[in-house]
């Protein structure tokens, strides 16, 4: 049997972000707004097909696999990416936060885009908070670091948008974030998870040493529609 992640956005599409969910019984996406991702309860040409049809826009789109995969040519190919799945999964007592960290609200949303176009965390848009639970780390009255949740697969909650300003990092924020989520998720009976490009060392040293370890690789495909498709 298939594990729940090995295809994270169709099963957080049908579960714990059913509530954000378009689509049908073999296609499902998130607004465009909300999120590029898109799932397929099976990766078969028919269902590329019909999500090709089914998406009312032509903005990119992201499909996660555990496999490479040959994506059929009504869709191009913008980026190829590698990443590593990792799941927290240690029976570790958590430390405390230390630092303060305030709930994001819909008022923060231009500097939580400021501080992601800055960073490159990741996709994020104007309605990404949707997803919910982002905190962040404010100097004076600037968000100079965030994070929060994406993708809630069943009891997997996917950790997300981890991101510090470049001029306030060493100081710990980031694993202080992190801290907060798994202290969320774990209060919630959940199980955190990430996804990180696999040769951000950097990022990989910290998960791995508040207690994440690597499930699998997965790979990662912004996909648009092929406009000279559209015309057959």
């Amino acid at each position: 049997m298939k594990h729940v992640l090995d295809n994270p956005a169709w099963n957080a599409l049908i579960s714990g972000n059913k509530h954000l969910s378009n689509g049908n019984e073999q296609v499902k996406y998130f607004d465009k707004e909300v999120s590029p991702f898109a799932g397929l309860k099976e990766n078969s040409p028919d269902n590329f097909s019909v999500l090709y049809q089914l998406i009312p826009h032509n903005v990119p789109i992201l499909f996660i696999t555990p496999v490479e995969m040959e994506i059929p040519g009504l869709w191009n190919v913008l980026q190829f990416i590698r990443g590593l799945q990792m799941v927290y999964q240690t029976e570790a007592e958590l430390a405390e936060v230390r630092q303060e960290i305030i709930p994001l609200t819909d008022q923060h949303i231009p500097q939580m885009l400021a501080l992601t176009k800055l960073t490159n965390p990741g996709p994020f848009a104007t309605r990404t908070i949707d997803f919910g639970h982002y905190h962040g780390i404010f100097e004076g009255d600037k968000l100079v670091a965030m994070t929060g949740q994406r993708l809630h697969v069943f009891e997997y909650a996917e950790v997300s948008a981890v991101c510090t300003h470049p001029d306030h990092t060493g100081q710990g924020y980031a694993s202080q974030l992190l801290l907060q989520q798994l202290h969320r998720i774990k209060a919630a009976s959940g199980i955190p998870f990430l996804h990180v490009r696999y040769d951000n060392k950097r990022a990989i040293e910290v998960y791995e040493h508040l207690g994440f370890t690597t499930r699998k690789e997965v790979y990662f495909y912004v996909l648009q529609k092929n406009e000279s498709e559209q015309s057959k």
